[in-house]
């Protein structure tokens, strides 16, 4: 069989040119559908919070006016509400993805019924403490706290920590709406809410570095011990357990 020479622009076999037409078609087309669906679903998560805090600072302002409860907007993937001492930040990944067979939905029957319904756009809400984000103690732990994956039909799938009001996890039926993203939002503020800082036993912290006192890191700083997940959760991506 001839070659060609090196640098010389050479023909694609028609049998590729198809294999990279139908990747197109099939799952380029797919993912750009979903990261719209993810995309209007974070802009209604978004609103749905802002209403809240109004809502929640109208409730708290006569009992006590020091209590703060404030939306903060950072980009068009990202936004925050601060509460007491707790802050909750909400994130929409840019990338669409998806998971081994066994992993939550996927051994469903919704979703093996057609391949578009393996990958999704996901939202992730994670509890920081937040003076951790004042002050920048940049070793001050976080938490996800619940993860909302979105499919190319607008149906949704919730996991998090128990405290969360999960539905019934069948995607069939699970539809995205305003009403399920408040849900979302509050249960994962009363999941912030009703989990204290644990502060560590003084034997733990009898030591501190010059770098720590330098970067403002106090080392008696207490993490949240309370959340804990699904027990059918225990798979691991990337390295982080759900």
């Amino acid at each position: 069989m001839p070659t060609a020479a090196p640098g010389s622009p050479t023909e694609a076999p028609a049998d590729r040119l198809d294999q990279i037409f139908e990747g197109l078609q099939q799952k380029s087309i797919a993912k750009q559908a979903i990261f719209r669906n993810t995309r209007a679903a974070f802009d209604t998560l978004r609103l749905v919070s802002q209403e809240l805090v109004v809502e929640l600072s109208r409730k708290i302002t006569p009992v006590d006016s020091n209590v703060l409860i404030e939306y903060r907007p950072v980009n068009d993937m990202e936004f925050h509400i601060k509460f007491s001492g707790d802050l909750l930040i909400f994130v929409m990944h840019s990338n669409i993805v998806t998971f081994p067979d066994d992993y939550g939905p996927m051994p469903s029957k919704y979703v093996e019924a057609d391949f578009r319904r393996r990958f999704f756009g996901h939202i992730m809400a994670y509890n920081f403490m937040a003076d951790s984000i004042k002050y920048q103690r940049m070793n001050d732990p976080g938490y996800l706290v619940g993860r909302l994956l979105i499919n190319i039909e607008n149906h949704y799938f919730l996991e998090g920590v128990q405290q969360l009001e999960l539905p019934d996890n069948d995607m069939a039926d699970n539809l995205v709406t305003p009403d399920m993203m408040r849900l979302f939002v509050e249960s994962a503020m009363i999941a912030a809410v009703n989990n204290d800082l644990v502060a560590p036993p003084m034997q733990d912290i009898q030591k501190i570095t010059v770098k720590q006192k330098v970067e403002n890191q106090q080392v008696s700083r207490g993490s949240k011990v309370g959340f804990s997940f699904s027990s059918e959760q225990h798979h691991s991506v990337d390295g982080l357990l759900y």
